[in-house]
Order: structure tokens, then sequence, then C-alpha cells
């Protein structure tokens, strides 16, 4: 007969209980002992480890609960809603295969494989059947089935992606989640029962419709739609050509790798991209007359210094001169910098910036006049007095300025509008998981992050965990506001990187131990990672973006 296990139920740190439990009981069994409602817990975190509320209890634990509130728990509540979809277009629409998207306005973008755009009736019917499996009050139960009957039957049910991701993993018994008789591979916990998920909305959108929930920190309301055209037709367009060259999902991608074939699919992927940012430094040179600097932004790890840097060779091809300005040269310094809510510097805001003194020099530039450019030295937190580079415009000149700001006109205020040229970069991920399990963008970039700081800054991916927070809630203010006033965007993801940098990845990620808080993002990561077949970095050329993050670029930075 097998032992109790020792319990301490905890919370923000605080240990509300220590009680003895029996061997393998289940989660949520330990409901009473969390002190909050069971309808504001997304999941439990056992041994810094987010698990289903299902899960079994075989160790002495730390057990805590994860609230829908949280940032876990948002995400939860997120993937929980997109599976609920799953289930309700399966029994309402049991011949037309289901693919989730890319996020767009705190949403999701679905389409229908096959049969065109939804009619209005359609999307309707999806959100009524929705509704009604809420009521219901459904269980979500997790389990495990055996490898072969598991691949059996997602092929049986067309799941032919998510059958396809399958190949690469090895293990005998296959997490799966169920309802009301539809089965869905297992990537991370979902809440436990369909009565959470009453917080949607389902709306007609282009060829498909957005699955729409509340945003970060605003409860339980959705906000209006805010339309984002440029970035739709980003991921549209590339979301196509996933399409046309066979590879929309993780399973296709696997699949190169095992065939010896990945390293033309990577020449195929480098070469698209290098034609979308030709094609901007076209635009940008049709302009060339009145625009007098391109402003470059977008998230940390978009790749913005060396989408600077190719674009700048794009535009020596045409013609036109162009001189690369970091907006970090222009930080007030560390003595200077604005304080945040906890009172530290926060370096992220427009203050900590020199606005006069840039728009003062853009203004003598433009003037014809001769100007030496600051540089910042970052090692002793303030601007050096000697060392910066004198520069003048001539007639085919045009700056290209990166930095966080770039999108926001209050950066430029003195300088006119038509003499911009504002360029967004991102990750876009186009690459799912399977039909019904997307790539977050978020994830993407902060692999890269987490690479970059290890190669060339020296830090451990715990480090990386702690500051993403942060950078997550500056991109939220100072840059996400401003996408939509880009002239372009430029998708900077490569749907082969992931592979490449689990490589790098997957040792960082195993540095980080169960008895640390950043063990659940590591886990979590860890096993995200592992639906990915490694490719080899020496198969990345020198030249491409990711070069940025894993090293030996033949870009200097």
């Amino acid at each position: 007969m097998m032992k109790d296990v020792a319990v301490r139920i905890v919370s923000k740190g605080q240990q509300l209980a220590a009680i003895a439990a029996p061997f393998g009981i289940q989660a949520g069994a330990l409901i009473e002992h969390f002190d909050v409602p069971e309808s504001e817990i997304a999941a439990v975190r056992i041994n810094n480890e987010i698990l289903p509320l299902s899960a079994r209890i075989e160790i002495n634990a730390a057990v805590e609960p994860v609230l829908l509130e949280s940032p876990e728990g948002i995400m939860i509540y997120r993937r929980s809603l997109a599976f609920l979809l799953a289930v309700a277009s399966r029994r309402v629409f049991p011949e037309k295969n289901l693919y989730v998207g890319h996020s767009l306005g705190h949403g999701y973008y679905y389409t229908f494989a096959y049969g065109g755009k939804p009619a209005a009736a359609e999307v309707e019917s999806l959100k009524n059947e929705m509704w009604a499996l809420v009521k219901e009050d459904l269980p979500i139960s997790f389990g495990c089935m055996a490898y072969g009957e598991a691949l059996e039957l997602f092929e049986k049910n067309h799941q032919t992606d998510t059958a396809l991701l399958l190949e690469e993993r090895s293990e005998s018994k296959i997490p799966v989640n169920e309802c009301k008789g539809f089965v869905d591979l297992y990537i991370e916990p979902l809440v436990n029962r369909t009565g959470l998920l009453s917080w949607f909305d389902l709306v007609s959108y282009q060829d498909g419709f957005l699955l729409r929930f509340p945003g970060t920190g605003r409860g339980h309301i959705i906000d209006p739609f805010e339309d984002s055209p440029t970035i739709f037709s980003v991921y549209s367009e590339y979301k196509k050509w996933g399409r046309i060259v066979g590879v929309h999902a993780v399973g296709h991608l696997n699949r190169l790798v095992a065939d010896r074939s990945i390293r033309d699919y990577i020449r195929i992927a480098e070469a698209f991209q290098a034609k979308k940012m030709s094609e901007i430094a076209e635009r940008i040179y049709a302009k060339k007359d009145t625009v007098k600097a391109v402003l470059i932004a977008g998230p940390s790890s978009s790749g913005k210094t060396t989408t600077a840097k190719r674009l700048s060779i794009d535009l020596k091809v045409l013609g036109i001169e162009p001189i690369a300005i970091s907006l970090d040269d222009y930080y007030t310094g560390n003595d200077n910098a604005p304080l945040d809510e906890n009172g530290k510097p926060d370096f992220e805001c427009l203050e900590a910036l020199d606005v006069p003194y840039l728009n003062e020099q853009l203004l003598a530039l433009f003037a014809g006049e001769e100007v030496m450019l600051p540089v910042f030295d970052f090692k002793n937190g303030r601007r050096k007095e000697t060392g910066g580079r004198k520069i003048r415009m001539g007639r085919r000149t045009m700056l290209v300025i990166e930095g966080i700001h770039g999108l926001n006109d209050a950066l430029t205020p003195q300088i006119k509008r038509e003499l911009k040229f504002k360029l967004y970069v991102s990750a876009l991920t186009q690459l799912n998981l399977d039909d019904h399990n997307r790539i977050p963008t978020t994830d993407n970039r902060l692999l890269r992050r987490m690479v970059r700081d290890y190669q060339f800054r020296g830090k451990g991916a715990e480090q990386t965990f702690q500051m993403w927070p942060s950078v997550q809630s500056g991109e939220r203010k100072h840059i996400f506001p401003f996408q939509n006033s880009a002239d372009a965007a430029f998708n900077s993801a490569l749907d082969y990187e992931l592979a490449v940098l689990k490589f790098y990845a997957d040792p960082l990620l195993r540095s980080v131990k169960p008895n640390m808080t950043e063990y659940t993002e590591a886990v979590r990561l860890l096993s995200f990672l592992e639906n990915f077949a490694p490719i080899p970095p020496q198969y990345v050329p020198t030249q491409s973006i990711l070069r940025e993050f894993i090293g030996e670029s033949e870009f200097k930075y």
C-alpha cells in the first residue's frame, strides 16, 4: 500500500496549509484548501510545474492554484476557448476541418480548410453551439492514450496535422484532452470544465472569423475590435505561402528534416523573406523625393537591427545612400531617466530619450547641415562627450533610424509626416503545431531573446525569464499601440527557426531546476520544443536574421 504524500498548499509565496494526502490524489480534490472559489481557478502549480486540476500527486509537493486572472491563467483561458471552439466545430460541421491562424486584436483568426468563406449564419451557429457547451458545464478531461490508438484516432478524424506531429514523438503514452467525444492532443493545461469559458465572442472577418476574448488586464471585458489591416495582410500572405510550399504545420517541417531536404526549404524560406525586404525597399524608393528617414520599430527580439542592415543593402542597390542611426544613442542617461511605478529607472518609456536633441539634429540634417551623432556609453550610463560620427545628408541620402519608439510620432514631432517612412518589424510566425494549436509569436521571440542573452550577454535562461514580463509590459505600452500607423510591416520570422533555436535553448532550459520559480516557464518551453526535429545551426545562412540571435553573422552588431 502506497504511503500518503505531504502536500503544502501555498499562495503568493505564503503557506496556507500542510496536509497528508493519499498517494495519487487529484489536485482538484484539494480545492477546499486553496482559499479561493473554484470558479477562479484555471489550473494548479505543482512543484513549479503548471498542470491541469486532474493531475495526480504522487510525490511530496508544494501545490498552488493558478488563478484565471494571472498571466498564466489568461493563456490557459485562451487555449481552453480554442479547444471549446474545436469541439463546437466538430459537432456543427463534422465534415469541415477548422484551422487556427494568427492572433489579431485580442482574438484568433480561424478559417475552414475547404468550402470558402463561412456565411454569417454558420459563424452564428458555431457561437450558439459554444454557448450551449458552456451552459452544459461539461468536464474537459485530461488523460493518455496508447501511441498507436492516438495515431489511428487522429487519422480517422481527419486531424492530419496532429497525426503528422506524432511522427516526431516516441513516447508510448500520448497525452490528450477530451470533451463531448472530441479528442485533441494535449499541448498545455486547459480549464477543467466548459462552464468557466463564458467570456468570448465569435465574429465574421475577412475569409474566416475571429474568436475574441478579453485583453490582458481587462478582466471579463471584451473591448471593441481594432483592425490591423497591414499586419493581417502580412500574416495572410505568409499563410498562403506556407500552404503553397507545403509547410504550414510543424509536422511538415519535421518530415523535411527526416527526408534530408530541409536545406532546400531553408534556401526557399530565406529567399522569400529577402524578396519581401526588397519589395519594401522598392516602396521606399518610390518616395525618395520626399522621404528623408526610415523609422524602424518592433517588439523585443524581432530582428530590428538585422532588418535595418539588410534594408540598407537593398536601398544601396537602388542608388540610395543610407545612414544608420540607433535611438539607443539618444538616451538621457541613468541619472535623468524617469522612474516607473516601482521607483526604478524606466529606460523603455519615450521620456528616457532626449527627444528635443534628436529632433534638433534631424532638422539640421534635413537642412543640409553637418552634425555629430551622439554615442551612449551603456557601461557608464551616460552619453560620451566625444567619439561620435560626423554626418551630412546628400541628395541621395536617407536616414535609417532603428529603435523602440520609431512608430510613435511623439518621437519626431517636429518632422513632417511625409518625410518619414515607418516600418514595423515582428516575428509573425505562420507555422502551427497542428490544426487547432497555434504557436504564439511571443514564444518565438522569447526563445530568440534567451539564446541571444546567453550567446552575447552571458545571461542564463532564468535571467531572461525574470525580465520578460517587464519587456512585454513595455511592448504593450510603447509598440503595439502604434503598429497600425506603419507604412509597411516586415515579417522577420523564419518557419524553420524554432528547430534551430532548439539546439541552443534545450540545454539552457534544462539548467533551470524544479526548485526555481522560473522552472514553470522552462518546463513549458521544453515540452513545446519536443515537437520539433532539430536542425543543425550550420545550415543557417550567414546573412540570415536568425544569425543575430545565434551568432556568426556576416553583419557586425
